[in-house]
């Protein structure tokens, strides 16, 4: 009886020793992924491309004064009708011209002019060309001269009244400077990793910064800058 006592005690201190080594092992891995999993490096990747917009808003406004409406909108049909001549003959269809209702301004009833007026009456009226023949708006700006032959002075520089030149073409662009400022990101993740004696492990956690267009240049708002910046964070391990 003793002996077979004995057998149990030991195969019981076996049992007992072979559980406490693998709850040490179990314990040990555990703890090494949890300080695995809190060593991350946050890194950004840009991707920036030029491209040219494919749209524009082209407002050709223009004034005319005097003391006698009748004159003054008859000679706003004559020059609406000059300034689409224009147009049209240049390739411009008649359906990407739309002519805003004139603004009238009767400057005997500015409660706060302090001089007499030269004239009664000041009216703005706008044509605005809407299309995306950009290179053909371009030229068409500089030969506003041809206008002024005709009598037409159409006057620019006014903030409200300035050429729009818009980039429409983002969502086709989209996924591959994703995919490109995603892998800067990684790149330098990767140096992050050599220069610390670590190796890269998973994506954490990645998030994807907003688009921009913006004017390259004072110069050239016709050249467009998109950008985007992407954030993503790497497990490191050793």
């Amino acid at each position: 009886m003793e002996t077979n006592n004995s057998r149990v005690m030991l195969w019981s201190a076996a049992l007992i020793a072979a559980g406490l080594v693998l709850l040490g092992w179990t314990l040990r891995s555990g703890i090494v992924h949890f300080k695995d999993s809190e060593r991350v490096v946050s890194v950004k990747g840009l991707s920036e491309k030029e491209v040219k917009a494919d749209r524009v808003i082209w407002p050709l406004m223009y004034k005319q004064v005097g003391d006698d409406l009748t004159v003054l909108y008859n000679n706003i049909e004559k020059t609406n009708g000059t300034i689409i001549a224009f147009l049209r003959s240049n390739g411009v269809d008649e359906k990407e011209i739309t002519i805003a209702p004139s603004q009238l301004i009767d400057m005997a009833a500015e409660l706060y002019n302090p001089n007499a007026p030269r004239y009664r009456y000041s009216v703005t009226t706008v044509l605005t060309v809407v299309t995306d023949k950009v290179d053909l708006v371009r030229s068409l700006m500089q030969r506003q001269g041809d206008l002024l032959k005709q009598g037409v002075a159409v006057t620019g520089g006014d903030y409200q009244y300035r050429t729009q030149f818009l980039y429409t073409g983002l969502n086709t662009i989209k996924p591959g400077m994703i995919e490109e400022a995603t892998a800067n990101a990684r790149t330098a993740a990767e140096k992050f990793a050599h220069d610390s004696k670590s190796k890269l492990g998973k994506i954490r956690s990645a998030t994807q910064g907003q688009f921009s267009i913006e004017d390259r240049d004072e110069n050239t708002p016709y050249i467009k800058s998109v950008r985007v910046v992407t954030t993503v964070e790497y497990y490191l391990k050793d």
